[in-house]
């Protein structure tokens, strides 16, 4: 499995990381919806060696991690990576920081839900972050409100773009972000464990 997926520099590519653990519909209905909301080509998932903010203790093998999302995305246009453990990094900004050296041709978009921009502000330097890449929040009641009135979301108030402008967004120099709603699919990785950490099935 290639580090860097299969691209061509013009490309509008959406960045979704987690630990996929494990990958489910959700992953992929998000995916979807991104991709036609945000006009984009590809979606690139990037399983990551682990969480810097969460308990990793039962996190499955990277490989099997990869394996089962590679099942589940199920979609020429949604390619898996696991960049993170190649370039030996744990942190989005230097994720993206790679990717905007060895792809620089790429209009890269930040896909996160509306969970993790509550939260965004505890994320290993959100500002640069935000200052590389557009940013798209999938909404996720009940999410929203608490999302919306995050420190990053307030920090970042005034590069929001309107909904009806989220067709642009990877068109956007950064920072600039939007927030989308719509998606009626709601899943977590943590609902689909067992106490054990073993994956339900």
């Amino acid at each position: 499995m290639r580090a860097v997926p299969f691209y061509a520099d013009g490309m509008r590519i959406g960045l979704l990381g987690g630990s996929f653990n494990p990958p489910h519909a959700a992953h992929r209905a998000i995916s979807l919806f991104a991709i036609k909301r945000l006009n984009l080509d590809r979606v690139w998932w990037l399983v990551t060696p682990g969480n810097p903010l969460k308990d990793n203790g039962g996190l499955h093998d990277l490989d099997q991690r990869a394996e089962a999302a590679r099942r589940v995305a199920n979609d020429p246009r949604i390619d898996v990576s696991c960049l993170e453990a190649v370039i030996g990094t744990r942190y989005t900004y230097d994720t993206i920081a790679y990717l905007r050296r060895r792809a620089s041709g790429l209009r890269l978009v930040w896909i996160m839900g509306a969970d993790n921009l509550a939260q965004f502000h505890r994320w290993q330097n959100w500002r640069g972050i935000a200052s590389e890449v557009p940013i798209a929040v999938i909404d996720r009641p009940p999410q929203s409100f608490r999302a919306l009135s995050s420190p990053a979301a307030q920090a970042l108030a005034n590069f929001r773009l309107p909904e009806s402008r989220a067709g642009r967004l990877a068109d956007q120099r950064a920072p600039a972000w939007t927030f989308l709603t719509g998606m009626k699919l709601n899943l977590s990785s943590t609902g689909l464990r067992n106490p054990d950490g073993s994956w339900r099935k």
